[in-house]
């Protein structure tokens, strides 16, 4: 057995006192002192947590929250950013939302950052829930947002497809000299049937390209996306998943990472699905492996200290945007202790050290996942607090926890 592997996730919450001061102050996101002052103190956070000896650091990618939730439009910039300031975590984001992205651009950017780290980069990738700007970035295809509401229905089938193919595209951008794609939704060459005709330099593609690239006809039959990833075959992924079995079974059949923003049960239930689907595929993974449990966490001295911290960090953005999206959480909020509620998300852990410690021991028992991906709502939590209470988890929690050794397959990436 080994050591859980940590992977920190941030994307700034930008602070207010509480939702009045967010509203009058709004649009909170575009204050340009208080998001420059929050982006480089993240990087303290950042530099702490290499120090410690976290396995990643991650963030997102989520675009025009004016009210302050979730700041995190460009991961590929914060990557690069911080490759210069760590000496031993791996960074990514969790992740690239693949139906509003061109996945020859994932490709490359990706491509670019795996050498920038000299191999220690991750790509996570997710489906995207959020219609508000994944409809706006996707409308290239009319890809709109997968909804939890929404499961097996027509828009959630069409951003299903989408995110599978662009999947698909990537890996083949990432391991293959000359790509040629004729799929529902992206083709290469544009047009496919005729290829791209008049291209000037086409002898010199032909002769130094790569073979395929250039047709009988002078016409531009394939495309090199170059370069390739340092990491072989190609960077570790990783996958966000909340809902839906299939996106459990396409992660498992290609050995993605899956990320589980669910209550424990839903996870359990899923891993051994994922394992099951692994299998058949011939990847021999164990219960747990390559699993991906994600928290929220707090240490306090107390139950009221523990109360008081979720009331300042978090209850903002749990009541005004986590509710409104998954339906798991309730709608109706009168007379609704919001605290209570929050600790019974599941996504939540926290108290004493002794109560948080116990809590994940029976996660472990449930699911030895072999990766913890740790969420704090940074600014809105403070840098300080963030480091204080990733150092306790680090030196006083972690070593209490086992996961699974990972199998020597490739399929998903390198470990």
């Amino acid at each position: 057995m080994a050591q859980p592997k940590v992977i920190l996730q941030l994307y700034p919450m930008l602070p207010a006192k509480d939702r009045a001061e967010r509203e009058r102050r709004r649009p909170l996101a575009r204050d340009t002192e208080l998001y420059h002052r929050v982006l480089h103190d993240w990087l303290d956070i950042v530099k702490a947590a290499d120090a410690l000896g976290v396995w990643g650091i991650s963030t997102i990618e989520h675009h025009l929250h004016s009210e302050g939730y979730e700041v995190g439009p460009n991961p590929g910039v914060l990557n690069a950013w911080w490759a210069a300031h760590v000496k031993r975590a791996r960074i990514g984001a969790l992740g690239y939302v693949m139906a509003a992205q061109d996945p020859i651009r994932v490709a490359e950017e990706t491509a670019i950052l795996d050498h920038i780290t000299k191999g220690r980069f991750f790509c996570g990738v997710a489906r995207g829930y959020q219609s508000r700007w994944t409809n706006i970035l996707g409308q290239f295809t009319e890809s709109v947002a997968a909804v939890s509401s929404d499961l097996g229905g027509k828009d959630d089938v069409r951003n299903r497809e989408i995110f599978e193919e662009r999947m698909g595209m990537l890996l083949k951008c990432w391991t293959e000299d000359a790509v040629e794609v004729k799929g529902s939704y992206y083709q290469i060459p544009y047009p496919h049937g005729t290829g791209v005709k008049g291209y000037p330099a086409w002898r010199s593609a032909r002769d130094a390209g790569a073979p395929g690239e250039i047709g009988a006809d002078g016409s531009v039959r394939r495309i090199s996306v170059v370069p390739k990833p340092y990491q072989k075959p190609y960077p570790p992924v990783f996958q966000a998943v909340s809902a839906s079995a299939d996106s459990i079974k396409f992660a498992a059949r290609h050995g993605f990472r899956p990320v589980y923003f669910t209550k424990l049960e839903k996870m359990e239930e899923f891993s051994r699905l994922y394992v099951r689907e692994a299998n058949q595929a011939g990847l021999p993974f164990r219960h747990g492996e390559r699993q991906v449990v994600c928290r929220w966490i707090h240490v306090a001295e107390s139950e009221k200290e523990y109360n008081e911290k979720l009331r300042r960090y978090d209850l903002d953005i749990y009541q005004n945007f986590y509710v409104p999206f998954f339906p798991q959480f309730p709608s109706e909020t009168a007379g609704l202790d919001w605290i209570q509620n929050i600790k019974d998300s599941g996504i939540f852990l926290g108290g004493t050290l002794e109560r948080l410690t116990e809590d994940w021991v029976k996660t472990y028992a449930r699911v030895p996942a072999e990766y913890i991906t740790l969420i704090w709502h940074y600014a809105q939590c403070p840098k300080e607090e963030v480091i204080r209470e990733l150092e306790v988890f680090m030196k006083k929690v972690l070593p209490h926890l086992e996961a699974p050794e990972p199998s020597d397959v490739t399929a998903g990436g390198v470990g």
